[in-house]
């Protein structure tokens, strides 16, 4: 039965009605380590049963096996879970990453994902990535022609600005879009989220905890077989500056009796009260005890001299997102 204490909400005003907190299911194949089969299919569960529904993937985690992973716990819930995946990063035989929004791609890549899932429809088909090459129009106008033949309910965008989300939305409508936000990362405040809000779009935040950072429990060096490892806010001198940030974070859950990542999922279920609009995070986790810890910062409400502390942390962050921030869309915007 679901936990009628996780609110439903809808995901903007055209899209499915979902748990108020997802689950990002990427780490359950690869990029964060050693991966426990087991535990990560208690995970799914107690997901479900706890009241959350959507669970996230893409075609590129695992290139594909996060899409098989799922299939089982999908089949046996089909009526119950809102199913996202994504289309548009390619990964490559030796493991290089590239982007392809080319029509005849999508309509290749939706039948596997829909093979590799073992369903009929996809509820929210997300373009990962924004391919310059193409012009965008012909990439939503083709996602578009999949909602009409009935592989895909709704549809998604991922890395985008918020004239690119206007220029979409004009060809049809868009139910989320999925960027990165957190204490750490906050610049789809500029443009994208306000054209969100006017459109009646909503927010899927990824990495809402800072990957992991923001919890506090991030090692000093993470191993070579964890992603972070190569992301210049996690190695050298910008880890050391970043740790430093979090004082604040730690202070604020010490004294609610909170921990770390409940107070960052609190303040980014407060933005959604900030700007109008709906804000379903997708923090990752493969263990049952995590999902139970972020799930219950839904009953963690910051008082306004939390948010004054918490608020300048992102402008001191030190170091990029990613290695290579040419697919995202803080380059598009600078």
């Amino acid at each position: 039965m679901l936990d009628s204490r996780l609110q439903r909400v809808r995901l903007g005003t055209r899209g499915p009605t979902v748990g108020a907190q997802g689950l990002g299911c990427m780490g359950m194949s690869e990029f964060y380590g050693d991966v426990d089969e087991s535990a990560a299919r208690a995970t799914l569960e107690a997901a479900l049963e706890r009241g959350v529904t959507m669970f996230d993937t893409a075609d590129m985690y695992g290139r594909g096996e996060n899409e098989r992973f799922l299939a089982p716990f999908v089949r046996a819930h089909r009526e119950q879970v809102v199913i996202a995946t994504k289309v548009g990063s390619v990964r490559g035989p030796d493991g290089s990453m590239s982007v392809s929004n080319d029509p005849g791609h999508i309509r290749r890549a939706v039948d596997g994902s829909l093979s590799r899932l073992g369903i009929d429809v996809i509820d929210l088909y997300t373009l990962h990535r924004r391919d310059p090459r193409v012009p965008l129009a012909d990439s939503v106008g083709t996602l578009a022609d999949l909602v009409v033949q009935g592989k895909v309910r709704h549809l998604g965008l991922s890395e985008v600005t918020g004239d690119e989300l206007r220029e979409a939305a004009a060809v049809h409508p868009i139910a989320a879009v999925q960027s990165e936000w957190s204490l750490f990362t906050r610049g789809i405040e500029r443009t994208l989220v306000p054209a969100a809000a006017e459109l009646g779009v909503g927010i899927v935040p990824y990495s809402p905890l800072g990957r992991g950072f923001l919890t506090g429990a991030l090692p000093a060096r993470p191993r070579s077989d964890d992603v972070r490892s190569v992301f210049p806010r996690f190695t050298g001198e910008n880890a050391r500056r970043n740790a430093e940030l979090l004082a604040p974070v730690a202070q604020i859950a010490e004294a609610r009796g909170a921990s770390m990542a409940q107070v960052a999922l609190a303040w980014l279920h407060h933005r959604a009260a900030v700007w109008s609009l709906t804000v379903v995070p997708i923090p990752g986790t493969r263990k049952p005890s995590r999902l139970a810890e972020n799930l219950a910062a839904l009953q963690i409400t910051l008082a306004e001299d939390d948010l004054a502390r918490l608020d300048p942390i992102a402008a001191q962050v030190a170091g990029d997102r990613y290695p290579d921030m040419t697919e995202t869309a803080d380059s598009r915007e600078s």
